[in-house]
């Protein structure tokens, strides 16, 4: 795994493009590093931030709680929890509760009895359309507690 630290102007338009995305405020950050894991993968860190980014998306990493409580979320139910830690899709029918979201938002999915999160996804329909269904694929799912990037993640720190 290579790993290097950016310059100031490189962290302050990183910063900027993910504070945009996902429309928050980061506080200032000098430096970050990046850890690359794969050709497509990176795991970005610093002060108190760690974010995964695969192709061209940027998420929050399962490890940050403070960040992720910032994301909308859905709860699914316990039959649900043992798919979403191999990686499926969220499904309508496992979902017990979620907040308010759009279409292609950043979600994240949490367990219903410890209220964890499991794993982070995309939205495919916004919240108010998961009313209406009662099947089908509502969040696909790009970063879940027990895949590659969760178990290089836990060997980082800033």
């Amino acid at each position: 795994m290579k790993s290097n630290l950016i310059s100031k102007s490189e962290t302050t338009s990183l910063l900027k493009i993910i504070s945009e995305k996902w429309g928050m405020e980061f506080p200032r950050i000098k430096n970050l590093k990046v850890h690359q894991i794969t050709d497509d993968a990176q795991i970005i860190v610093g002060n108190g931030v760690k974010i995964l980014k695969t192709n061209s998306e940027y998420l929050p990493f399962l490890s940050e709680i403070s960040l992720l409580e910032k994301f909308p979320y859905v709860m699914v139910d316990m039959g649900a929890v043992k798919f979403m830690c191999k990686g499926a899709n969220v499904m309508r029918p496992g979902i017990k509760n979620h907040s308010e979201f759009g279409k292609d938002e950043i979600i994240c999915i949490i367990e219903e009895s410890q209220h964890k999160f499991l794993a982070v996804g995309k939205s495919l329909v916004s919240s108010s359309e998961i009313e209406k269904m009662e099947r089908g694929e509502v969040i696909k799912n790009m970063h879940y507690i027990s895949d590659k990037f969760w178990e290089v993640g836990k060997t980082i720190y800033d």
